[in-house]
């Protein structure tokens, strides 16, 4: 694989899993009480998918870092076991809440009907991805890959989730900003992670394309 092609690949599978996210959240707040099987079943495929692409984009990022600097190899390492963690536990989660659904007699909520899925995408997810964002901005602030917004960006995303990772103590009201799948550690974190990642793809794909045209060889861009 070559730095090009990784800068690429890495850049599509974060775009590819921002326009999944961005598709995803919203449907979370189309019903005020228990939503139909339909809604619940359709944003759990969509974020199954998402969380796909996520993991090509962990992947192709350790890749990139190994070829842009192989002396900060072990930080790209770093990123991809955070972010893989953090697609397993988030695929487990969803995983759960599917089969509640479709095991129910009658309409439920299993953001809050399945008991611990909450702690699996809200503390632990908070945690897992702190730790990837940190992975990622220090990557990219040593071997200087991208501008530097995008690591610094990843610092700040890293201290927010981490701020959210203690409310596991705070119940399970989803109307609760702060609960343990209240819409501020879960939803609203997803949402940023979706914009974030959507521009952090632009900048990578943009960057492999510069490169391409640069070194003579043909560019991508439509």
């Amino acid at each position: 694989m070559t730095e090009t092609f990784a800068r690429r690949l890495t850049g599509l599978a974060a775009i590819c899993a921002a326009a999944a996210l961005i598709i995803e959240v919203p449907l979370y707040f189309v019903y005020s009480g228990p939503p139909p099987d339909s809604n619940i079943l359709a944003r759990l495929l969509i974020g199954i998918i998402a969380l796909a692409f996520l993991i090509v984009f962990v992947t192709a990022f350790r890749e990139l870092i190994k070829r842009v600097n192989p002396a900060h190899e072990w930080v790209g390492s770093m990123a991809f076991a955070g972010g893989l963690v953090y697609a397993t536990v988030t695929l487990v989660s969803s995983g759960l809440e599917a089969g509640a659904v479709i095991a129910a007699d009658r309409s439920i909520d299993p953001t809050i009907t399945v008991s611990g899925t909450y702690i699996l995408y809200g503390s632990i997810g908070r945690l897992m991805l702190a730790l990837f964002l940190a992975a990622v901005g220090y990557g990219i602030s040593r071997t200087k890959l991208l501008p530097r917004w995008t690591g610094r960006t990843a610092y700040v995303l890293a201290g927010v989730n981490l701020v959210f990772v203690p409310s596991l103590f705070f119940g399970n009201e989803p109307a609760n900003f702060y609960a343990a799948n209240g819409w501020g550690t879960t939803a609203s974190m997803g949402a940023i992670l979706s914009y974030w990642l959507l521009a952090l793809g632009i900048s990578t794909y943009r960057s492999g394309t510069r490169r391409a045209v640069s070194a003579g060889t043909p560019s991508l861009r439509h």
